[in-house]
C-alpha cells in the first residue's frame, strides 16, 4: 500500500507543492528516495530512520521507496525529512488520516526533534494558494509561518509530538497579528543621524528627494566630505515598510537564510553595503539552483556601494538591467528564477585617483589624462541610470568648526519622507506602483504634465545637456517628487529647475 503526504519546494520566491509518495517492498533493508532530490534530501534517510527509531517506534524491515511528485522539478534543502518520516509512519500503520489539506515541512534530528528551516513563509504562501488549510512546522518556524493569513498553523517540537496531535494531544494553532507587530516595530532607533551632519545642505536635500521618490543617486567629493556618514544616515529616513512590502521582503530573507528566529517579520527596509571585492554572482545571486543576491536583498530599501568606481567593471555593468527592470532573471541549463530587486543605488566616490580634484585647501596632483581614465571606469549607460549625481565638497576647517546650532535631525526629514511616499501611494494605487521611479514611459506622460513654460525649459535643457530620453524622463520623475515633497499637485517651473540642478558633471 502507497501512502502519501504533502509539503512544497520553493524555486526563487515561488513555492509548488510536492507529495510524498512511501512504499515498503519485500527486499533487504534500505531506503530510496526519487524525484530529482539534491544531497541534502537524500541525506534525509539516515536522519528520518534514527529520529523514527528514537522517537519510540518502528521503521520498516523492508526497501523504503520514497517518490516526491512530481518528479521534474528538483527538490532542494531539508524540509522534506518531515513529510517523508509522516509518510513511513503512516505506512507502519500509525493512525495519522490522510488529507488532502494538511502539508508537513521541517528538518529532523536524529532524536526526533524538529530544527528550523528556510523559506517557510514562501512554502505555507504556496500550499495555501494550492488549497492547503493545515500546516505543521517546526515550532521556531511557527510564527513565521502564521504571516500568512486564512491557514492553520501548528508548531510543532519533535515527530512524536507531531503523532500526539492526532492521538491525544492536539498542538494549539499559532496566531499573529501582522499589523499590530509592524506598528509595534515601527519606532526603530537609528545609530546614524542626521542631527550630526555639519553642513552639506545640498546633499542632505538630494538624499531626501532619492528617500522620498525611490531614486538611485550618486556623491562625489573629497575623502573627509562626508559622504559615507551621510550615506549610513540615509537608513534613518526611510519610510516604513508596507504591509505588501513587509511579506515580500520577508520571503527573500526566509529563503535566504537571513531572517532572525526573534523577528519573523521584516520591520525595516533592508540596507546592504557591498565591499568592493564583491563578484558578479554575489551581486546578482547565483549558484545551481540559484539563490538572491545583494541586489535583491537590497529589494525595496537600499544598496551602497562605497568607492564605487573601485568596483570591477563587470560588477558594475551587471547592475545595469536589474535597475531598469527592478528585477532579475537568472538563467541556468536546467531553470530560470526571477528575483525582484526594487533597490535605490546609493554610491559614493572620489572625483579623481587622488580624491582632492575641486578641493578649496589641498591640490590635485592627478593628470587630465589619469582623471579621464579613472572617471571612465563608469560608463554612460550605467552612468544614464542614475537620477541623482551631486558634488559633496570637503568642509573647510572654519566651515566645520564655525557650524553653528544643531542640524535637522532625521526624525523630521523622514516625516517629509513619508508623507511624500503617502501621496504617491495614493496617486499610483491602482497602477500596481509605490514610488515615482517606478514610472514608466507611458506613466510618466499621465502624471508629470508640465505647463508651457516649464515645457519650454526642459526643452531648452535637454537640448543644451543634450539629455537622453531615459534621462529626460528621469529629470520627470525627480521632479514629480520634488513637487510631492512640497506637496504640490502640479509640477512647477521651480521644482523642474531644482531637478535639473541634480545632475553634476563627474
Amino acid at each position: 500500500m502507497v501512502t502519501k503526504a504533502i509539503t512544497a519546494t520553493t524555486v526563487g520566491i515561488n513555492a509548488f507543492k510536492i507529495e510524498v509518495e512511501v512504499d515498503v517492498a519485500n527486499s533487504l533493508p534500505n531506503i530510496s528516495i526519487v524525484g530529482l532530490p539534491d544531497s541534502a534530501v537524500n541525506e534525509a534517510r539516515e536522519r528520518v530512520h534514527s529520529a523514527i527509531k528514537n522517537s519510540g517506534f518502528v521503521f520498516p524491515t523492508g526497501k523504503v521507496i520514497v517518490n516526491l511528485a512530481p518528479a521534474d522539478i528538483r527538490k532542494e534543502g531539508t524540509n522534506f525529512d518531515l513529510p517523508i518520516a509522516v509518510g513511513i509512519l503512516k505506512e507502519q500503520g500509525i493512525n495519522i488520516p490522510d488529507s488532502n489539506d494538511t502539508a508537513f515541512l521541517g528538518e529532523l534530528s536524529l532524536d526526533g526533534s524538529l530544527r528550523r528551516v528556510n523559506g517557510v513563509l514562501p512554502l505555507v504562501a504556496g500550499l495555501k494558494e494550492c488549497g492547503i488549510n493545515n500546516v505543521f512546522v517546526p515550532f521556531e518556524n511557527a510564527k513565521e509561518a502564521a504571516l500568512v493569513q486564512g491557514i492553520n498553523i501548528y508548531g510543532a517540537k519533535s515527530l512524536a509530538e507531531v503523532v500526539a496531535h492526532y492521538e491525544d494531544t492536539p498542538i494549539e494553532t499559532t496566531r499573529v497579528d501582522i499589523n499590530r507587530y509592524l506598528e509595534e516595530n515601527a519606532a526603530i532607533d537609528y545609530t546614524y543621524d542626521f542631527k550630526d551632519v555639519k553642513g552639506q545642505q545640498k546633499a542632505k536635500k538630494a538624499l531626501e528627494i532619492a528617500a522620498a521618490g525611490g531614486h538611485n543617486i550618486l556623491m562625489s567629493g573629497s575623502p573627509g566630505s562626508g559622504k559615507t556618514l551621510m550615506a549610513k544616515c540615509m537608513a534613518s529616513i526611510l519610510p516604513p515598510l508596507e504591509l505588501k512590502e513587509a511579506l515580500e521582503l520577508t520571503k527573500i530573507y526566509s529563503i535566504s537564510g537571513l531572517l532572525s528566529p526573534d523577528e519573523p517579520l521584516m520591520t525595516k527596509r533592508p540596507y546592504r553595503a557591498v565591499h568592493h571585492t564583491a563578484s558578479p554572482n554575489g551581486i546578482i545571486g547565483g549558484g545551481s539552483n540559484p539563490k538572491p543576491g545583494e541586489i535583491t536583498l537590497a529589494h525595496r530599501g537600499v544598496l551602497f556601494l562605497d568607492e564605487m568606481i573601485e568596483f570591477p567593471r563587470p560588477v558594475l555593468e551587471v547592475l545595469r538591467q536589474p535597475i531598469e527592470d527592478g528585477e532579475v532573471v537568472i538563467s541556468r541549463s536546467k531553470l530560470s528564477v526571477k528575483y525582484p530587486c526594487n533597490f535605490m543605488l546609493l554610491g559614493a566616490m572620489n572625483p579623481c585617483p587622488c580624491g582632492y580634484l575641486g578641493d578649496k585647501e589641498k591640490q590635485c596632483t592627478c593628470t587630465e589624462s589619469q582623471i579621464q581614465r579613472y572617471r571612465a571606469r563608469l560608463s554612460g549607460p550605467l552612468l544614464d541610470r542614475i537620477d541623482l549625481i551631486i558634488n559633496v565638497p570637503r568642509l573647510t576647517t572654519e566651515e566645520l568648526v564655525n557650524t553653528k546650532g544643531d542640524a535637522e535631525p532625521s526624525e523630521k526629514i523622514r516625516e517629509r519622507v513619508v508623507k511624500a511616499r503617502k501621496i504617491q501611494a495614493k496617486r499610483y494605487e491602482k497602477e500596481g506602483i509605490l514610488t515615482n521611479s517606478e514610472l514608466t514611459a507611458e506613466k510618466i506622460k499621465k502624471y508629470c504634465k508640465l505647463d508651457e513654460k516649464s515645457s519650454q525649459l526642459l526643452k531648452t535643457a535637454s537640448q543644451k545637456y543634450g539629455l537622453s530620453g531615459r534621462r529626460y524622463h528621469r529629470v520627470l520623475k525627480i521632479a514629480r517628487t520634488i513637487a510631492d515633497l512640497a506637496e504640490s499637485t502640479d509640477i512647477k517651473t521651480e521644482h523642474l529647475t531644482q531637478a535639473l540642478q541634480y545632475r553634476a558633471d563627474i
